[in-house]
């Protein structure tokens, strides 16, 4: 049995199978040690390849939490090895997948495209025609698959909020590859009914996030870089915007979304707080509240990036009783005393 904090939620996956890609990433393991703690008899696999695109060192010591729990199993492997894949479906029979493995980042898909289509659409199909297999010769199967996209596939269009169905343009290979994923998800529902998920994340933040490297994201960066003293670069002018949403209300909606009706399937949803924050202002918010008065540096704008964003979750709320309950105040509170603590 779930519960949030708020006890707003209960979700039963007592005693399922349950298998997580990207274990040791930002998301899953939050997903997976969720869980692990509060889940009564639930036996959670993992799968994930330990790439050096985020720090290794931040993985394996995610992994190293999850592994005190008697009921987690890790594979090390990559979803683009079908034969990695079937054998964990043969020993495991997972009965909920959550696809969050994949290769990430807008700006790295622009100069190392093939990566992306080796994990986002190989990797994926891999987990689809597993999921869709795992019915053959008269077994349970997979109840759910809940897979993650991105709000990304929004592209340039100018229109805020975002909402289903209202896409423009794409500006990268990685956002190219999530609106590929999400008409794998559509098909194998209308064709051999798989009941799929699609998780459209809005800039997701908050504990155990990868604040190093240049592909980190911006706050758990500016995060660490005003904690030591650095000045700290905002691309462009600071003006784009953002629905940056809290981890833990990521988390719910994977939850809610493994137990969903077959009447949400096929569908991709808008996972955000709907809220929507400048990056500017949210620059001088982590000022004020690390106790810093620094200026920042300003740099041009990336390629590939999305001016703004905003979701509109009135589809998550109605299909899948999504109800956030951290506001962008509330989550970036938490997030900043978890890395005071832990930094």
């Amino acid at each position: 049995m779930y519960m949030n904090d708020g006890n707003k939620t209960k979700i039963n996956l007592r005693n399922k199978s349950v298998f997580i890609t990207g274990v040791a990433g930002f998301i899953g393991s939050n997903l997976a040690k969720r869980l692990l703690s509060t889940v009564e008899g639930v036996k959670v696999v993992g799968l994930d390849n330990m790439n050096h695109y985020y720090d290794v060192r931040l993985k394996e010591a995610r992994l190293n939490e999850l592994e005190q729990f008697d009921n987690f199993s890790f594979v090390k492997g990559n979803l683009a090895d079908k034969a990695v894949i079937e054998s964990i479906f043969e020993q495991y029979k997972p009965e909920i997948v959550v696809n969050l493995g994949a290769q990430a980042g807008v700006r790295y898909s622009i100069t190392n495209p093939d990566a992306y289509v080796e994990a986002n659409l190989i990797g994926f199909y891999n987990i689809l025609e597993a999921c869709r297999h795992s019915y053959d010769n008269g077994n349970k199967g997979v109840e759910h698959l809940v897979y993650a996209s991105s709000s990304s596939v929004y592209g340039d269009h100018p229109v805020l909020p975002k909402k289903e169905g209202h896409e423009g343009k794409l500006l990268s290979p990685y956002a190219l590859t999530k609106r590929v994923d999400e008409e794998y998800g559509r098909l194998y529902k209308v064709l051999y009914g798989l009941d799929t998920y699609g998780m459209r994340y809005f800039n997701v933040f908050g504990r155990r996030q990868d604040p190093n490297g240049m592909y980190a994201a911006v706050i758990p960066k500016f995060i660490k870089q005003l904690m030591n003293g650095e000045v700290p670069t905002i691309n462009g002018d600071g003006r784009q915007s953002r629905d940056f949403t809290y981890v833990d209300n990521v988390i719910e909606a994977n939850l809610k979304a493994c137990l969903a009706g077959s009447e949400a399937a096929g569908e991709a949803f808008n996972i955000g707080a709907g809220g929507r924050e400048y990056l500017i202002d949210v620059y001088h918010q982590l000022c004020d509240a690390l106790g810093k008065q620094v200026e920042p540096n300003f740099g041009p704008d990336r390629a590939g990036d999305i001016r703004d964003s905003n979701a509109d979750i009135s589809k998550a709320r109605e299909l899948l009783h999504y109800d956030p309950e951290y506001d962008f105040a509330k989550g970036i509170h938490l997030a900043i005393n978890w890395y005071k603590e832990n930094l």
